[in-house]
């Protein structure tokens, strides 16, 4: 009689380098012989790779967990694990309080995965979540999970050095520390034959990539961002996220001297106050943010650019406020992520500041910001009525079977008339109309 083959179902919350270290998993867990599935009713093994970076996205999970917890009801052999940065955050804790939880693995503890499931899979609990400062897996090749096979990502760093006031990722993701250039160009080099056509470059801090080469030398990120550019020409690259602290001239004109360098910066201000910029640690100043704002629109004047933005810091006045609404109008963002303040434990906030901004006020702060937002980024896409596009088509749109859906450099989804086209080419498409969200045209 055959054995049934294992099978892992996972559900991945947070950011992208949450998607990448999904793919990091299933590809430790293949060498055990487990394969994916997408029914929860399949799997032997259940995983939710999460995100503490804000309190909802914990308390998704925990909803989550809620329905596990019925699976396993119906079948007590199931695996249940809670892995990334809730796992490291949480810790022992987890398993005491979601008592269908099987194991608990940090960020940084994947390459035990197979032991702590055998473990788990004898009825005895398991965690491992001790942080590294080597762990890179740069030697994995991730399991691709993408749904259209056009683009992908590569983490060339892990970990955080910063410790703003707000952010919980040091405690989550431990220390600061850069992949290998020759392994971040292989893993380029097998997406290319694989027939990938854009790879997003990761890290928590992307331009404060460091990788000192066989003794000849340190390679920073607009050294990585030239090496990469000529894995292939028709593979686009694009990066997230950067630090304005760390953006330099010369990463910038790297961007401008490549065409398959993708012209889209995610730089997060934060805020646009000087003085709550300060007690959030984030190293810089609005005039230097403003200062790199300048250099990124003089070297790649098509270049778009993206924000995150915090509404109700501790001890935010009005003035303060405003000069974030300011900073926007200045800069004129093509559009922002937008968030309320939340208090995350252990951080320097959570020690030592008071959330003393009122929950109403703080709404009333963070709508007034997105309502700015959706004029500058309706503005933005108007400005792109009439211009041509080289388009990236990525899928079949969701609205209509006859077009197709996909991105141009600046990372503005464009959709168009599928003709004789498919996902993977790219297209000349010139924007005749849009919404707010989508710019809409027709292929030359």
């Amino acid at each position: 009689m055959a054995v049934k083959p294992l099978k892992v179902y996972i559900e991945t919350y947070g950011c992208q380098m949450n998607v990448n270290d999904s793919e990091v998993v299933v590809s430790i867990l293949a060498g055990e012989g487990y394969g994916i599935t997408k029914k929860l009713s399949d799997a032997d093994l259940v995983l939710a790779n999460t995100c503490s970076v804000r309190e909802n996205a914990e308390q998704r999970v925990r909803g989550r967990l809620d329905v596990f917890r019925m699976e396993k009801k119906k079948r007590p052999e199931l695996i249940i694990g809670v892995i990334g940065c809730m796992a490291e955050r949480l810790k022992n804790q987890l398993l005491e309080e979601e008592k269908s939880v099987d194991l608990v693995v940090g960020p940084d503890a994947y390459r035990d995965l197979p032991n702590l499931v055998r473990s788990a899979g004898t009825g005895l609990k398991a965690i491992n979540v001790l942080l590294s400062r080597e762990e890179t897996y740069s030697d994995i090749s991730p399991v691709r999970m993408d749904k259209n096979h056009v683009s992908s990502f590569v983490s060339i760093m892990r970990g955080c050095n910063n410790c703003c006031a707000f952010c919980i990722v040091p405690y989550t993701r431990g220390a600061e520390r850069s992949r290998s250039i020759d392994t971040i160009l292989r893993e380029l080099g097998e997406l290319s034959e694989m027939g990938y056509r854009e790879v997003t470059l990761l890290g928590q801090n992307v331009n404060s990539y460091r990788w000192e080469k066989d003794g000849s030398g340190t390679i920073g990120f607009a050294g990585l961002l030239e090496a990469v550019a000529g894995v292939s020409p028709d593979m686009r690259i694009r990066f997230s996220t950067s630090h304005p602290k760390d953006m330099t001239d010369e990463a910038l004109h790297v961007m401008a001297a490549h065409h398959n360098i993708c012209k889209s910066i995610h730089l997060p201000a934060q805020s646009g106050s000087t003085r709550i910029l300060e007690l959030m640690r984030r190293g810089y100043t609005r005039e230097w943010y403003l200062d790199r704002i300048e250099a990124i629109k003089r070297i790649m004047p098509a270049c778009s650019i993206s924000t995150d933005l915090i509404a109700g810091f501790c001890s935010e006045t009005e003035e303060d406020h405003r000069d974030t609404l300011s900073l926007m109008e200045q800069v004129q963002f093509d559009y922002a992520f937008m968030f309320k303040y939340s208090v995350r434990p252990n951080t320097l906030a959570a020690r030592k500041m008071t959330d003393d901004v009122p929950e109403k006020v703080k709404t009333r702060r963070l709508q007034e910001i997105i309502n700015l937002q959706g004029r500058l980024s309706a503005a933005s896409k108007q400005r792109s009525v009439g211009q041509t596009f080289e388009v990236l088509a990525e899928s079949v749109s969701k609205k209509s079977t006859a077009e197709l859906s996909g991105r141009n450099s600046q990372n503005m989804v464009v959709v168009f008339p599928k003709g004789n086209y498919k996902p993977g080419d790219y297209v000349q498409v010139r924007v005749t109309e849009c919404t707010p969200a989508t710019l809409i045209g027709i292929p030359l």
